[in-house]
């Protein structure tokens, strides 16, 4: 089901979310139902949209979904980073709850996350690149944090339009047109 995405200033969006004690359960399917389905919504209307988390959708559950692809949906539950580099990279970030603005941050360059699935089994991956920073970023939205509050600098605070015209073909968004 398409949900309304919670914007910037909502309180909802700077809550920590509680963890799902059963990732098989019935309820948490539906959500990341209607994570999918808002997300889709959300690359077809604006052209942006890799990730989404519950929170934007205004649940508080640890659920995070990715399509980055647009072929390879990824409901994670529970997800926590249990590795990351030393590395750090700076990248262009913006995101669904404030699609008007990017900014630039600095994220690990790779992490591990374990995570469960819809039935409840547990895995791990290791990304880095483009994937590391979108994992960061979505996990960063279960615990209440935003894009802004990782800003390198408030003087890379653009709006989207500039994003595009000067910095859109050099961050992850060129190939895949998308934002977290």
């Amino acid at each position: 089901m398409l949900r309304d995405i919670v914007r910037l200033g909502d309180p909802r969006l700077r809550e920590v979310c509680a963890r799902v004690p059963d990732a098989a359960a019935p309820e948490v399917a539906d959500v990341a139902g209607d994570l999918a389905d808002t997300l889709a919504h959300w690359r077809r209307t604006t052209g942006y949209g890799r990730a989404i988390a519950a929170p934007q959708i205004g649940v508080s559950m640890r659920i995070i979904f990715l399509n980055v692809d647009q072929e390879s949906p990824w409901p994670m539950v529970n997800p926590v980073i249990i590795g990351r580099s030393r590395e750090m990279i700076t990248v262009w970030d913006g995101c669904l709850s404030f699609l008007s603005v990017f900014c630039q941050v600095e994220r690990h360059s790779w992490i591990r996350v374990q995570y469960e699935d819809l039935l409840g089994m547990t895995h791990e991956v290791h990304a880095d690149g483009d994937l590391s920073e979108l994992l960061q970023h979505e996990i960063d939205h279960l615990d209440g944090i935003l894009t802004v509050d990782r800003m390198t600098d408030v003087r890379t605070l653009v709006t989207r339009e500039e994003f595009e015209l000067r910095y859109r073909s050099g961050s992850p968004y060129a190939v895949s047109g998308q934002s977290g």
